[in-house]
C-alpha cells in the first residue's frame, strides 16, 4: 500500500527538531531508521501528516567514552554498534547482540535509538539496553532530561518518551573487568524479530554470583526485567538448580501474544530455554 500525503521536515539541530514537534503537536513523527514507522503508514496504521528527517543532525550519531561511561549518540546505526573499538572493548554485548538484528542491510540503516524509542517488545535494544544499565537522555523544549532504561518502557508502543522530545544519547556504564554477558535470541529465519530472547550481564566473586541482570524480549507487552530470576541467582553458584530457578521464575514472569512465532505455552517455554542459554554462556565468560 502507498502511505496517506504528509509534509516532510529536515531539521538541522535538536532544537529544531523539539521545536517543530511542539509546534506540530501530535501530528507529526521522527523518522529515525524508518524500518519500524514506514511499513505502519504504508499499512494506514499510522498516519502522521508531518515526518520529522532526524537524520541531518550529525550530534545524534557516534560514540565516544566520557569516564566510566559510554555514550551512544541516538541515531548511531546497527553497524556502527558492531565495528566500534570502544564498544568492542567496554560493552561487547552491543557488539555481538547487533549482529543478531535483522540483516545488514537493515543495519546500514536502522538506529540503536529508534529501536529503542518505538517501544516495540520485539526489538532487542529494549532489553538489551535493561541489562546493560543504561540511561537515554531526552529533549524536550524544557531541556534534557536523563531517565534508566529500567522502567522507560510502559507498554506496547508506550514509554516515557513524551510526544514533544527527541531522544539524543544512550549512556551505558562501561562493564567491570570480568564481567560475563549474552543474548541468546530464537527467531524463525534470518532478519526476523524475538520467538523469545534474553539478555543476561552477570559478575561473580569466587564461585558465587556477585552481580546479575536478566531481561527478556517479545515474551510480554514490553521488555521484561527478572528480578525473581536475578534474586533466585544472587549469592549462588551457576549450576542445575539455580538454572533452573531462574527460568522457572522468568516463565512465571512472561505474558506473550499468540502469533506465527508460536502459542503462548511455546513462547513462554523458549524463554526459559533462553534464559538458561544465556545465563551459562554470560557465566562462562566471567573471570
Amino acid at each position: 500500500m502507498i502511505p496517506p500525503r504528509f509534509e516532510y521536515h529536515a531539521p538541522k539541530s535538536v532544537r529544531e527538531a523539539v521545536a517543530l514537534l511542539g509546534q506540530l503537536g501530535s501530528d507529526a513523527k521522527l523518522l529515525a531508521g524508518g524500518h519500524s514507522l514506514l511499513p505502519m503508514m504504508k499499512l494506514r496504521f499510522a498516519e502522521p501528516a508531518h515526518l520529522i528527517d532526524i537524520n541531518r543532525i550529525p550530534e545524534l550519531r557516534g560514540i565516544r567514552k566520557e569516564g566510566a561511561t559510554v555514550v551512544i549518540g541516538a541515531m548511531t546505526v546497527e553497524n556502527d554498534l558492531i565495528t566500534s573499538p570502544i564498544l568492542q572493548a567496554e560493552v561487547p554485548l552491543l557488539c555481538e547482540a547487533a549482529q543478531l538484528i535483522a540483516d545488514p542491510q537493515v543495519r546500514n540503516r536502522g538506529t540503536i535509538g529508534g529501536d529503542i524509542a518505538h517501544g516495540d517488545p520485539g526489538n532487542d535494544h529494549p532489553a538489551l539496553s535493561i541489562a546493560i544499565e543504561a540511561h537515554f537522555v531526552l529533549e524536550g523544549p524544557n531541556g534534557r532530561r536523563t531517565v534508566p532504561a529500567d522502567g522507560f518502557f510502559l507498554g506496547t508502543y508506550m514509554t516515557l518518551l513524551e510526544e514533544n522530545e527527541v531522544m539524543c544519547e544512550i549512556h551505558v556504564p562501561a562493564f567491570a573487568p570480568g564481567t560475563g554477558y549474552a543474548y541468546e535470541k530464537l527467531k524463525r529465519k534470518t532478519g526476523d524479530w524475538a520467538t523469545a530472547g534474553c539478555a543476561v550481564v552477570m559478575r561473580k566473586t569466587g564461585d558465587t554470583i556477585s552481580h546479575v541482570r536478566v531481561a527478556l524480549t517479545n515474551v510480554a507487552p514490553t521488555a521484561l526485567r527478572v528480578e525473581a530470576a536475578e534474586a533466585a541467582l544472587l549469592g549462588q553458584p551457576l549450576n542445575a538448580a539455580t538454572l533452573q530457578a531462574a527460568a522457572d521464575a522468568a516463565t512465571a514472569a512472561c505474558d506473550p501474544a499468540e502469533d506465527l512465532r508460536g502459542d503462548i505455552e511455546y513462547k513462554t517455554t523458549m524463554a526459559g530455554q533462553m534464559v538458561k542459554r544465556a545465563l551459562s554462556k554470560a557465566w562462562s565468560r566471567c573471570s
